[in-house]
């Protein structure tokens, strides 16, 4: 019996000591706990840290004194030592700087490391992350990092992963030959992605033999891709998509990774020579993404044999043949041909039953003809519908409203008529049927959607009214109804949407006042209600309207003063209020710093042009000539909305599709302006147009005009302007269109240049215009009158009375005589009807001479 008391004491004694073990064996060091509290307080929480994750919560919010840092979130221990190993803060919403002091680096056992999705807003990458000799993963993926990726990330030579990546406006580069040592050391690397990083460099061959997933998409990578890695025998997926100066040679022979590779991305790739009859042999591949590789002809015929094919992306391509021949894809879950050449009717929609799981079908922009059947009932999955850009006809058929899964829905740019019928789906979040013939109301459907981002009805005959369920719509960013037959009053609720950007319901016969209220932090940047017929006064709520960047109220009844508080809108760069009632002085000591296009023409305005309105245009102070780049303003959302400007340049009216930062325009036209030319327009060198006719401006043409070094057109014309044409004007290389008639303009024109070009109707309306062209003769070729010269002659007329009263004088003894010769030797009558002519002639310059004296 006392044995068995022994045995069974000994044997509590053990299970509790290894309990005791075994619990403590989960306590982390006291320091690595600090450090990680440390780590915590660096940063604050911010759920837009990780905007681009599906789900995200603040992990270390968990972490706190009174527990055990390896129950926190996130955090994983050794078994046996307790120490900190695996670190995973993916979708943690942080947001700060992660400095190389970070007492992160105290974890020096690290295995794993996950930062993902995060924002440490700008930060470097510190050398630092190279002393964790341990770690095999390492992700810093989409968390803002920039500046150079240290090569000391080349020493953890057991990294299976490592993925990072950059976005704008921070930007993530390798140093010269990094990206060679990084491939040479890190030997074990299993998944390599550093997506959008500028490698700058070529592909070197020495890699590890272990990898399965290269993601090297928007790295600048160049030359020859290496042959080996088609070869490697475990890869998975590769993406090398949009390197455009990387060339890809597919190897003749079978594929060493025929049987393993899943996805091959190189959409934006130079592809050498013909899809080979070595793709054949891709048996396990799924998703295939080719687009932008200028690929023609018909398709390959070795990628009719990949059977297994879920998405096949062959877009922006050159690629001809029949729609139909595709329906040999059973398995296809996205089709994407866009931007090809192909033809033929959609029929075959009708009978085909393979594409049960196809989820997104993708025909845009190809020359595809007739209708739509309308007896399809094989598409049943589909999210995502885009036939835009074709030649289809006829209604678009009931099969597409009763889809339940319906995201995306583009039939743009057809000749579709009939009635938009009322959505099944719940999910819709892009809608673009505009440029068709569609009509009757908007479907009340449309205004209940949850998620809907985009509705894009233009150019079509809708009619009715805008019902204010359309505030319902608590996701709306672009709103496109323009061109369209609307009538009745603009919402109020319009300018209380939270996320709605753009604006565009220009070009109806909406009317009413504008009564619509926007509300303080609105995030609009295109505000067009033009071509339309609103009445009252400007909204003075506009003022919310902090990040607009264009405001078109043009070709209305707007019947108000300059709103002198649009100054006050700091990324304003278009004003467009041609063509409305608007009058009074412009009164103004705002901020126009941004403003490129001002067109106030067309009105009742009045009064002198304030200097105070054109010294504060910053931006057309700057001549962007030889930027190099090309860029736009209010430029959002471009791929599905173009923000039409109606602008006279040139003498022309003109439709901008796009507005260039550089098209800098002022035209005040049509106005009853007076008083001088504000000299402070000569600042403005970035000036392309420049339109102040048919004012009643005076005094003379500022000799400041010389400095717009790229004015392209220059319109005075229907003044009172005086004074000669400054001969500095000359200078002006880009001036393709003058218009200075009918003004009081006096000397003679300028020669050289531009000047030369200028027509007879530049000048008409000035008797006081001498010189070219050649109908307004100067005298001598080499003469130019200067203002200085024309006041000197204005001052000496008696010079002038001088000779005419000796010419006058000399004539008439000169015509006596002749008379009496006349009468007493009967002279001939044709030498009478000569001198009678000759005396009218002289009496005719004489009676000219005393007018302008």
């Amino acid at each position: 019996m006392g044995c068995v008391k022994l045995v069974f004491f000994m044997l509590y004694s053990f299970l509790c000591q290894l309990a005791f073990s075994s619990s403590s064996s989960h306590l982390c060091p006291k320091y690595q706990a600090l450090a990680l509290l440390q780590f915590k307080n660096m940063f604050t929480v911010n759920p837009d840290a990780s905007y681009y994750c599906e789900f995200s919560h603040p992990k270390t919010r968990s972490w706190n004194k009174s527990t055990d840092c390896c129950s926190w979130d996130g955090v994983h221990c050794d078994n046996t030592t307790g120490q900190v190993i695996e670190l995973d803060l993916r979708c943690s919403q942080l947001q700060g700087k992660l400095h190389s002091n970070s007492s992160l680096f105290q974890l020096s056992n690290l295995k794993r490391l996950d930062l993902s999705y995060n924002d440490f807003t700008g930060s470097p990458i510190s050398p630092k992350f190279g002393e964790f000799s341990n770690l095999t993963h390492l992700d810093l993926f989409d968390s803002n990092f920039t500046g150079i990726i240290p090569s000391e990330i080349s020493h953890l030579s057991k990294l299976y992963v490592l993925r990072t990546s950059t976005d704008y406006p921070y930007g993530l580069s390798l140093g010269p030959h990094n990206f060679e040592l990084l491939l040479k050391n890190l030997t074990q690397l299993r998944e390599l992605n550093l997506y959008d990083v500028n490698l700058s460099s070529t592909i070197p061959s020495n890699f590890s033999s272990h990898l399965t997933n290269l993601r090297l998409a928007y790295t600048e990578l160049r030359g020859i891709l290496p042959e080996r890695f088609f070869h490697l025998s475990n890869l998975e997926s590769l993406d090398l998509s949009f390197n455009p100066q990387l060339t890809v040679r597919f190897p003749t022979t079978k594929w060493n990774s025929s049987a393993s590779l899943v996805n091959l991305y190189l959409a934006g790739v130079n592809i050498a020579d013909r899809i080979p009859e070595s793709f054949s042999h891709l048996t396990a591949l799924h998703k295939l993404h080719m687009g932008y590789t200028n690929l023609s002809g018909p398709i390959p015929k070795p990628l009719w044999n990949l059977t297994h094919i879920e998405s096949l992306f062959l877009d922006y391509n050159h690629l001809e043949g029949p729609i139909s021949h595709f329906t040999i894809f059973e398995k296809l879950k996205s089709l994407s041909l866009g931007n090809n050449n192909f033809d033929g009717r959609l029929e075959f929609l009708s009978f085909n039953r393979s594409w049960m799981k196809l989820e997104r079908l993708d025909f845009s922009s190809n020359f595809l003809t007739g209708p739509i059947p309308s007896n399809v009932s094989g598409l049943q999955n589909l999210q995502q519908l885009i036939l835009s850009s074709n030649h289809l006809n006829g209604t678009i058929p009931s099969w597409i409203f009763s889809l339940p899964s319906l995201t995306v829905l583009n039939l743009s740019d057809n000749t579709l008529s009939g009635k938009i019928q009322e959505f099944k789906s719940k999910t819709l979040y892009f809608v673009s049927l505009e440029q068709n013939k569609l009509e009757g109301p908007i479907p009340r459907s449309l205004l209940n959607q949850q998620f809907l981002q985009a509705l894009l009805l233009s150019h079509n005959n809708i009619s009715g009214h805008i019902s204010s369920a359309i505030c319902n719509l608590k996701t709306f960013i672009l709103l496109n109804l323009k061109s369209n037959n609307l009538e009745g009053t603009i919402p109020q609720c319009l300018g209380e949407m939270s996320e709605l950007q753009v604006l565009d319901l220009s070009n109806n016969s909406l009317s009413g006042t504008m009564n619509t209220t926007f509300s303080i932090g609105n995030p609009l940047h295109i505000i067009k209600l033009d071509w339309n017929k609103l009445q009252g006064k400007v909204p003075p709520s506009l003022i919310n309207c902090k990040k607009l960047e264009l405001l078109d109220l043009s070709n209305n009844e707007l019947n108000d003063t300059f709103p002198k508080w649009l100054g006050d809108l700091p990324n304003l760069q278009v004003l467009n209020f041609r063509s409305n009632k608007l009058y009074g002085p412009i009164r103004t000591n705002n901020l126009f710093a941004k403003i490129r296009v001002v067109d106030l023409s067309s009105n009742g305005f009045s009064g002198d042009l304030p200097v105070s309105f054109f010294e504060n245009f910053e931006a057309m102070k700057i001549n962007g000539e030889n930027n190099g780049t090309r860029k736009y303003v209010a430029d959002l959302y471009s791929d599905y909305y173009k923000n039409y400007l109606i602008v006279t340049t040139k003498g022309l009216d003109q439709e901008l599709s796009r507005v260039l930062t550089t098209q800098i325009i002022i035209d005040l036209s049509k106005n009853k302006f007076e008083g001088h030319i504000p000299n402070i327009i000569g600042d403005l060198i970035g000036l392309r147009t420049l339109n102040l006719s048919h004012n009643v401006l005076e005094g003379h043409i500022p000799a400041s005009f010389q400095n717009l070094s790229v004015l392209e057109s220059l319109d005075l014309s229907s003044n009172k302007i005086s004074g000669a044409i400054p001969q500095q004007l000359a200078s002006l290389t880009f001036l393709e269109v003058l218009n200075l008639s009918h003004n009081h303009l006096v000397g003679c024109i300028p020669k050289g240049k531009q000047f030369d070009s200028f027509e007879n109707s530049s000048y008409l309306g000035n008797d006081g215009l001498r010189g070219l062209p050649p109908s307004r003769d100067c005298g001598r070729d080499d003469q130019v009158t200067t203002p200085a010269e024309l006041d000197q002659e204005e001052d000496s007329p008696m010079i002038s009375w001088q000779a005419v009263l000796m010419g006058y004088g000399c004539g008439l003894v000169i015509g006596l005589s002749v008379i009496y010769i006349m009468w007493s030797t009967q002279y001939p009558a044709w030498f009478s009807r000569m001198d009678v002519k000759l005396e009218h002639i002289i009496s005719k310059r004489m009676k000219k001479h005393k007018k302008r004296y």
